[in-house]
């Protein structure tokens, strides 16, 4: 062990490696919301709409209100730095990472490990799956429900299309690419020499091994301070091969083994994190966010057990539906069910529940980052439903 450190240095590390802890106040443009996206290395993509959708969120809980249609620019334009692939989830990421997904494409392609049944309709449905890359080639890029070939929904695979199956395979194998996103978030599928820049389709693909080093490199350098199954979640890496490459770059000095306190297990420190001691930042949080969507991290990290409950009946939700956790300073202090009624241009605090150890301070600054959502969303007015234990004390302070 070369270090040992409390839970709240850890925790600190983390917040910063994160971006946590800088102005939220100044002007943004293209280059700072860039360099988000840089520093996180991947950002989630998510359709549900109560609030924002999720990959507008992480930037604005940094950076503070930036004009929403600058992300779109970045993401979807013809010149991005962006661009979409399966990293975490569905994600934005930046575009010098293509070619280290290429070992993903290549497994979706062959089968590998969960990739079969895309593999085998790929296969099973070859000559289909040839005359949907040829209408792309012929029409341009297009979104499954423009491609009038197929059977329809039947069930299974979320109840897509012949059509939706065979572009989401493509997407999956690289062998298509997301050209832009129109109307309710539709994906819009393009041929990658046709979308991509040509110097980074022209990139050397780089051995399976050596993309695994570069995304642990990069996934350690956005948490600042993980544990080995942290570091897989990031870019949800295989767990063959794991041990091997953190070890590999232990040995290289690129990751310090650390003990934290009250870590059960060993802790791998990226040797470039900042240790701030003290980290002055309120903001709410995606349930999607780089630093909470690894819910064991999450829980081993603030002492919050956070569970997202889209899923679980409205008579068995403790926090409600779309809940978004509120960071304050080095702590997560409480935790809002919120939803936009855009016609009635109101930011709705369905419920709001504080943690043990929230302040008297706690809905004070709550109802700040509250009204400065709202006027980032373009609401114009905040809402405090009477459900949870801070509703009184956070409708008094709003």
């Amino acid at each position: 062990m070369k270090d040992t450190l409390t839970a709240g240095e850890a925790r600190r590390i983390a917040l910063a490696a994160q971006g946590f802890g800088g102005d939220r106040d100044g002007e943004v443009g293209r280059r700072q919301l860039t360099r988000v996206f840089e520093r996180l290395g991947v950002v989630q993509i998510d359709s549900v709409n109560v609030v924002s959708r999720t990959h507008y969120l992480p930037a604005f809980s940094r950076l503070g209100a930036y004009p929403r249609s600058l992300l779109e620019e970045i993401a979807w334009a013809r010149k991005r730095p962006l661009f979409e692939y399966w990293a975490h989830e569905a994600s934005l990421l930046p575009l010098a990472s293509q070619p280290l997904f290429r070992w993903r494409m290549q497994d979706a392609h062959d089968g590998v490990g969960t990739w079969k049944g895309i593999a085998r309709f790929l296969r099973e449905r070859r000559e289909f799956v040839d005359r949907v890359l040829d209408e792309i080639r012929g029409r341009g890029p297009l979104a499954a429900s423009e491609l009038e070939m197929g059977h329809k929904g039947e069930g299974g695979w979320w109840g897509w299309s012949e059509a939706k199956r065979a572009v989401e395979c493509l997407f999956w194998t690289g062998e298509l690419t997301t050209a832009t996103r129109r109307g309710t978030f539709e994906r819009v599928y393009g041929l990658p020499e046709k979308v991509l820049p040509a110097p980074i389709l022209a990139a050397p693909t780089p051995a399976r091994e050596d993309a695994h080093r570069e995304l642990y490199r990069q996934a350690a350098r956005a948490m600042g301070i993980a544990t080995a199954k942290d570091l897989r979640d990031y870019f949800r890496m295989p767990v063959e091969g794991a041990k091997d490459r953190i070890a590999e770059l232990v040995e290289t000095g690129e990751l310090l083994p650390v003990s934290v306190k009250g870590w059960r297990e060993i802790a791998y420190l990226d040797p470039a994190a900042r240790r701030p001691r003290r980290i002055a930042h309120e903001a709410l949080l995606s349930p999607f966010d780089n630093l909470i969507w690894f819910r064991e991290r999450t829980e081993r990290m603030f002492g919050v057990r956070y569970r997202i409950e889209i899923y679980t009946p409205a008579e068995k939700r403790q926090h409600g539906y779309y809940v978004l956790p509120f960071l304050e300073g080095d702590a997560l202090t409480a935790r809002l069910d919120l939803k936009s009624d855009r016609k009635a241009g109101v930011l709705i605090v369905q419920s709001a529940h504080g943690e043990p150890w929230a302040s008297d301070e706690t809905p004070v600054k709550l109802a700040a980052e509250l009204k400065r959502m709202a006027g980032w969303l373009g609401l114009e007015t905040v809402r405090v439903e009477p459900r949870g234990d801070l509703a009184a004390a956070l409708a008094a302070a709003v």
